[in-house]
């Protein structure tokens, strides 16, 4: 086999493997997964509406919904953010679901980030505080955030002294991602879990994760955003790996010097030319 043959084969071996681990993970998506579910519920109008229904315990009426819709900050150097899913409803009011799965990325302190970003665009120039509509800013959690075993936790701002509600507006919601309630919400909850819509409760939500797993159309898409997902990681990964690396060589060329030539740190930094960002992380490795 001639060379060129050879490595055409393992180009072909190895884009095969690729695409089996893509479809495994594929396989493997669940509604707690941010691309998936922001796909199934994008432009979904019924299956938010029944998610938020059962959340709520009330009647709603959505009448716009995003996936992954960015919030630019405008601050320059601020920090944006990119909403799992945003919903309004009729009342205008402004909602965002973002599905979780670790404890850091549901910190409470992001919850407050992402209810001041959305209040933050609610008004115009001129108009009134007390116009400002209900914002709710939901995370199904795939763990009990607050470890109590209750499937809603409500956070809603109160008087310390009176103990009654402000009534600002503002409201935030953890779901408990590990409650298996026979009730709707423990339903909601099953259907979050499930790998295939067969294994699901809600028709609103199977008919979504069925296009998007379980027909060649639908499974094409996630399949793409699971391929740039893996291709940015690992571009992350190896800049990372570089960069770790670099600062390592570095710190030995330091050590080195300090050694061979019994210079003080701050000699060999400006003898090697190092920049103060490096100095900072240098000098902590050579501390340990």
């Amino acid at each position: 086999m001639e060379k060129d043959e050879i490595i055409e084969s393992d180009n072909n071996q190895i884009e095969r493997q690729n695409e089996e681990l893509v479809n495994q993970i594929v396989d493997d998506l669940t509604l707690f997964d941010d691309d998936l579910m922001s796909l199934v519920f994008d432009k979904n109008i019924p299956a938010t509406q029944l998610v938020l229904r059962i959340i709520f315990n009330r009647a709603i009426e959505v009448i716009s919904v995003k996936g992954q819709e960015e919030f630019k900050n405008p601050l320059v150097g601020g920090r944006d953010i990119t909403l799992d899913v945003h919903a309004i409803d009729v009342d205008g009011e402004e909602i965002d679901i973002e599905v979780q799965g670790d404890s850091e990325g549901a910190h409470v302190r992001r919850a407050r980030f992402h209810s001041a970003m959305i209040d933050s665009r609610m008004l115009k120039e001129g108009d009134k505080f007390k116009i400002l509509k209900d914002s709710y800013v939901i995370f199904i959690y795939k763990h009990d955030k607050f470890r109590k075993g209750y499937p809603i936790y409500r956070a809603d701002r109160t008087v310390l002294e009176t103990g009654e509600p402000l009534n600002d507006g503002s409201h935030i919601i953890y779901v408990n991602g590990t409650y298996k309630g026979n009730d709707a919400i423990g339903k909601l909850i099953k259907d979050f879990h499930a790998k295939s819509s067969k294994d699901m409760h809600y028709k609103e939500l199977a008919a979504g994760v069925h296009h998007f797993k379980e027909t060649e159309k639908g499974r094409d898409i996630v399949c793409e955003s699971v391929k740039k997902y893996a291709e940015q990681y690992a571009e992350a990964e190896s800049k990372k790996s570089a960069e770790t690396s670099r600062i390592k060589t570095l710190a030995e060329s330091v050590k080195t010097l300090m050694q061979n030539t019994s210079v003080t740190l701050d000699q060999a930094f400006s003898n090697l030319g190092i920049s103060d960002s490096d100095r900072v992380i240098i000098s902590k490795q050579l501390q340990k």
